[in-house]
């Protein structure tokens, strides 16, 4: 079966420095993912450079279709090891996966990667090779349905050190959070931000060094529609409610008169949800055969807002908690984030006269600068986005 592959980090960087020392680097490809976690040695603009260096390196070249021995090799010549401390300028960590969900790994003195299936830590035998006179070990493996690879950097591990624990988080305790948080997070997103909160915690929000949590789970394909605003022409109409309907995956309209479009082209009826009101943001509505119907613009920009701190690893630890609302921002939000893979938006181009209004609020910008907004924010996010406008 071929599935999504989903993958998320986030990062904090050493307190006091303005740069990450930790650089990972995603390249998608029509077979599947490489990935490439580089620490680079000590902190601040310099292991920021050695670890971009690194991973720049290493993604491009296998990307490219050179082999693991000439791109380790090169990546080892060209960071050489430091003469004081007798260490490599920069650590990595390389992951293939395709979406059969085939695995091959390439660990150069980074913590071993973590691997949790059927909800269990599993322990996957290494091969030790010699690349140009370092030791690096290999695996290849398989991942399963909603099985989870995580690959973090030392700072993980010594979280806590010096505050509020003695020894760190240590390898272990990680591996066992994980087993606790993999099946019941459902995206990858919430298992890089989980753990990196986790250790933001330890630290007492004081980082001794740089931390990176990278997440990795095959799920099956989930599919969103979303429908907003009035095509340009009429005659469209019909041809978008039917695509619509008969796409698979969930269906979500946003804007009143894409709502009553819908409703007229399925002959339904609009029933506004009048069971929660909120100040800030416009109640739902519903639509048989439609899953989700909300208020246009507004309710678009509130649910980026959302998602923005979502993914912003900076913020406090409760913004989880901000997309679990019943408001039709915190649903939009949820559902893009933990229901969807890939994200077909369908874009009314018809102008609506109430956003040229110079009364509007500054803060909302023209319908089309808010969805592109929101395809960038899903692209971040590692989602397939494709967007059509009408």
């Amino acid at each position: 079966m071929t599935y999504f592959i989903d993958i998320a980090f986030d990062n904090i960087h050493k307190y006091g420095e303005e740069l990450c020392g930790d650089k990972v680097e995603v390249i998608r490809t029509e077979d599947g993912v490489i990935l490439v976690l580089a620490d680079g040695l000590g902190s601040g603009v310099k292991a920021n450079i050695l670890a971009t260096l690194t991973a720049k390196i290493a993604g491009t070249m296998l990307k490219e279709g050179a082999s693991i021995e000439e791109t380790v090799d090169t990546v080892i010549q060209t960071l050489p090891v430091c003469k004081t401390r007798k260490l490599a300028y920069s650590t990595f960590t390389i992951i293939k996966v395709d979406h059969e969900g085939k695995v091959y790994t390439v660990e150069y003195d980074n913590p071993p990667y973590i691997l949790v299936q059927n909800g269990r830590l599993v322990e996957v035998e290494r091969r030790t090779t010699s690349i140009g006179g370092r030791m690096i070990k290999e695996s290849n493996f398989t991942l399963g349905e909603g099985d989870v690879l995580t690959i973090i950097s030392d700072g993980v591990v010594h979280a806590g050190v010096g505050a509020v624990l003695n020894l760190g988080w240590q390898w272990q305790h990680v591996a066992e959070h994980i087993e606790k948080i993999g099946h019941v997070e459902k995206c990858a997103k919430s298992i890089s931000k989980n753990l990196i909160e986790t250790c933001l915690g330890l630290y007492a929000n004081k980082p001794g060094d740089d931390s990176t949590a990278v997440a990795i789970k095959l799920r099956k394909p989930e599919i969103i529609n979303l429908f907003t605003g009035p095509p340009k022409n009429l005659e469209d109409d019909q041809w978008v409610v039917h695509k619509l309907r008969s796409a698979s995956g969930k269906k979500i309209v946003c804007g009143g008169t894409a709502a009553n479009i819908v409703a007229r082209e399925l002959r339904e009826e609009v029933h506004v949800n009048m069971e929660l009101i909120d100040r800030e943001i416009p109640p739902t509505a519903r639509i048989k055969g439609i899953d989700l119907v909300t208020e246009g613009v507004l309710t678009l920009g509130k649910a980026i807002e959302k998602i923005k701190k979502y993914v912003d690893t900076t913020q406090c630890v409760d913004t989880i908690c901000n997309i679990q609302g019943k408001d039709g921002a915190s649903q939009l939000a949820r559902m893009l984030i933990e229901d969807c893979t890939h994200l077909n938006l369908w874009v009314g181009t018809a102008v609506n006269p109430a956003h040229q209004n110079p009364d509007f609020p500054g803060d909302l910008q023209i319908k089309r600068k808010v969805v592109e907004e929101l395809a960038a924010m899903m692209d971040k996010l590692g989602k397939e986005v494709k967007s059509t406008f009408l």
